[in-house]
């Protein structure tokens, strides 16, 4: 349990005073036969009033705690009195001002100097050495020790806010080597790759306009393959073109922002088109509610189908190829099943990283991935959470 500096004041002030109390009702104090017993409590109660504002007016509660213990000394000290009044010196150099340690330190030695060199001068040696004890103990010790505490608690604050300062720096120069990378990456994207999908449509484009002139028949074969061709590389073009402005950190276009479940039907309508002398179809099925998911699943969702459909046009025997996205009230499950066949595939070039990048698309997100042939299909499956993990992309 964790108590409140106002209630930790409070439990002082109180515990001050009925130790006082308790002190004078039994008589444990330096009674002065000059006045009455009730008067030694005054000092008690005042100096316990004071200790309710020892944090948020030092100043104050020691100048006048210091008087307070001046009358309570002639009325009858009672020792819980005097501890209170160490503790207003522990608080006022702890919580107040910072030169408030030196006047404290110059006030509690002259102090001692005085009060010992009067009572040597009208008692003796011994009596002196007592008095320079009692005083070195009410008047120094306390104030020595908060003076120490307040420098051990500066400097760790000031170590503190020079590792947060390191750390901050630290971060600024991971984001700037990061941006610096980034911009590197959209540099080579944009004058290699992008350049050469340039190249590529405008080949396409011209070969058709070739064949048009040549009076080629629009079913040709060869018109249908530079078709297909044109239109993949403009659509790759664009998607470079987005990636391109991500990295840079730039808004992306409208035309660029990223890829949506609802565009699955132009990536169909690809496969259709590259599978169709491959003797391949293709069917696309959902079911549930689609409703609404966040961006990285519904990218990481795009992507696992266009993948799995590019996969089923290189290596996939002839027949339907179906795609099933099943939308739960949890999870995304992407199922796509296609003929078996055994061997190389066919001869299109590709990396080989597909089902290695579907792999980590889903598992970035806490999801599930699973791909292989069984019983003559090959299948892949994916499950994405509808809600990804803290700290998930």
């Amino acid at each position: 349990m964790t108590f409140s500096p106002r209630q930790q004041d409070s439990a002082i002030a109180a515990a001050g005073l009925a130790a006082g109390v308790l002190l004078t009702a039994v008589g444990a104090y330096d009674r002065n036969e000059l006045v009455p017993w009730w008067a030694a409590l005054v000092p008690v109660v005042l100096m316990s009033g004071l200790e309710l504002l020892r944090r948020t007016h030092p100043i104050w509660t020691v100048s006048v705690g210091g008087v307070v213990f001046g009358v309570g000394v002639f009325y009858g000290s009672v020792l819980a009195m005097v501890v209170m009044f160490t503790d207003l010196l522990y608080a006022g150099v702890l919580y107040g001002p910072p030169r408030m340690a030196k006047v404290l330190h110059l006030t509690g030695g002259a102090t001692t100097v005085v009060l010992s060199g009067l009572t040597l001068l009208y008692a003796d040696v011994p009596n002196a050495l007592v008095v320079a004890g009692f005083c070195g103990l009410i008047f120094i010790a306390p104030v020595w020790t908060a003076d120490l505490v307040r420098r051990h608690r500066d400097r760790a604050e000031t170590e503190h806010l020079r590792a947060e300062q390191t750390a901050l720096l630290a971060e600024l120069d991971r984001r700037g080597a990061v941006v610096a990378e980034r911009a590197r990456m959209a540099r080579e994207l944009h004058d290699v790759i992008a350049n050469h999908l340039s190249a590529i449509a405008i080949h396409a484009t011209g070969a058709q306009s070739l064949a048009r002139r040549r009076q080629q028949p629009e079913d040709d074969p060869v018109l249908e393959a530079l078709a297909v061709i044109r239109e993949n590389s403009v659509l790759g073009l664009a998607e470079m073109r987005r990636m391109i402005g991500l990295l840079r950190e730039e808004e992306p276009d409208e035309a660029y922002a990223a890829p949506r479940l609802a565009a699955l039907d132009v990536v169909v309508a690809q496969a259709r088109a590259a599978g169709r002398e491959a003797g391949l179809g293709f069917e696309v099925v959902e079911e549930g509610e689609r409703g609404v998911l966040s961006a990285p699943v519904e990218l990481a969702a795009y992507r696992i189908v266009q993948e799995s459909l590019t996969n089923a046009v290189k290596h996939a025997a002839p027949g339907t190829v179906r795609v099933r996205l099943g939308y739960r009230a949890e999870r995304v499950e992407i199922t796509a099943e296609s003929a078996y066949r055994a061997g190389a595939g066919r001869p299109l070039q590709g990396a080989g990283a597909g089902l290695v990048g579907m792999a980590e698309r889903a598992q970035l997100l806490g999801g599930e991935f699973a791909a292989g042939p069984a019983d003559g299909v090959w299948r892949v499956c994916a499950v994405l959470p509808r809600e990804t993990k803290e700290g998930r992309p």
